[in-house]
């Protein structure tokens, strides 16, 4: 599972993914009901606040959004006396300037 960082996201994609997990999860908050573009704003102020993450996972090729601390959980803990397999680190790759060959 790899973190993208939200700046580097369009705004109207960052939106977008913001809505689909609250559509998604039925967010609770709390003991009021908030309107839509109320949680909206809440998640939106978390994610720049860095209490939230945005996640991608490329085995599902799935996003969602996961609290500072899930997402610290799901790194894998590696024993320092054992060497590191590509295979397990994750990276962010910028893929936003390819065009796939399209031009």
């Amino acid at each position: 599972m790899i973190e993208i960082p939200f700046k580097r996201l369009d705004a109207e994609i960052l939106q977008t993914i913001i809505e689909e997990f609250i559509l998604r999860e039925g967010t609770d908050y709390g003991a009021h009901e908030a309107d839509f573009e109320s949680k909206v704003a809440q998640v939106h102020h978390q994610i720049a606040a860095g209490d939230i993450v945005i996640t991608y996972d490329p085995k599902i090729e799935n996003c969602t959004l996961l609290t500072r601390h899930q997402f610290q959980r799901s790194i894998p803990v590696v024993a320092q006396d054992q060497p590191l397999d590509p295979e397990d680190i994750d990276t962010y790759q910028d893929y936003s300037q390819d065009m796939g060959g399209i031009e």
